[in-house]
């Protein structure tokens, strides 16, 4: 029998139909995926408070709250601030109990105006743009960073697509960020040893502070060092900026006894490079 171009065209409306309708509730879905897996995937979540640093600083660091960056509105960067402190309130005393983990978002929750949320500063496929509770990255930058120099595991982290600022100014690595959106980009850290740890997290009038304190002293330390760093030119006004990020383990001596290879990393760059001589950069193909 012939079949005519009609034919399927309930079928067609029904997949439409699910299409728009998987769309619109996409939010809802990866609310609920992140709720299962905080409440019913076996991992406990539940972290306890401490008022005081515990007895032995493992690590800390600090980032500007402010960068000079041309163009951009001053206001978000005022509400990025806002936006850093109602999150610090919520992860200040953390302390992070053996084989539990700790998530970002369950910590500080959904940010929105109804909670106290400004217009801050996001980050749209490498464009800055505004967005409620926006500059909440710089939280999780932080806290990523100082948790590789701890024997903490990171669970759960995302990492950046695009490389948005040169490195003027820039006091870590390309690429040793963590990116966050709610709910589903999260950053978990674990503690898989036998000693709690206790984060602290404060703003002062120029930075972001933070630390993360342990009951028994650490044996050991850790580095972190770029490798493999190289910027491919991938198409007319196109690079593309990649790297290792690798970490070395010292003991009490200053010896180096283990390395890992954290990240690989592969942005698209959204500056024009300062480039090296044509012989010293990859052409892409």
């Amino acid at each position: 029998m012939a079949r005519h171009i009609g034919d399927d065209l309930p079928r067609r409306i029904v997949s439409y139909g699910l299409i728009l309708a998987s769309l619109a509730l996409g939010p809802s879905v990866r609310r609920i995926r992140r709720e299962v897996q905080w409440h019913l995937r076996g991992i406990d979540f539940r972290v306890v408070r401490e008022t005081q640093p515990l007895a032995f600083l493992v690590a800390e660091h600090q980032t500007p709250l402010r960068r000079s960056l041309p163009g951009l509105d001053q206001t978000l960067q005022l509400n990025k601030v806002v936006n850093l402190r109602l999150a610090a309130s919520r992860l200040d005393g953390v302390v992070l109990l053996p084989d539990r983990r700790l998530s970002f978002w369950r910590e500080v929750g959904r940010p929105s105006h109804r909670r106290g949320f400004l217009e801050g500063i996001v980050l749209e496929r490498g464009r800055i743009a505004a967005g409620v509770g926006g500059g909440l990255c710089q939280m999780t930058n932080l806290l990523y960073w100082m948790t590789l120099h701890t024997p903490l595991l990171v669970a759960e982290r995302w990492r950046h697509s695009y490389d948005v600022f040169p490195d003027t100014q820039r006091a870590q690595p390309f690429g040793s960020g963590a990116t966050c959106a709610w709910p589903m980009l999260d950053l978990q850290i674990e503690n898989s040893t036998q000693v709690p740890y206790r984060l602290s997290v404060k703003l002062t009038d120029t930075h972001l502070v933070g630390s993360w304190s342990a009951s028994r002293p650490q044996l050991q330390e850790y580095r972190i060092e770029e490798r493999a760093h190289r910027i491919t030119h991938e198409g007319p006004g196109v690079y593309v900026r990649h790297n290792e990020l690798w970490r070395v383990q010292y003991d009490t001596a200053a010896l180096a006894t283990d390395e890992e290879l954290v990240v690989e990393n592969r942005a698209l760059m959204m500056y024009q490079p300062f480039l090296p001589p044509i012989s010293d950069v990859d052409v892409g193909s």
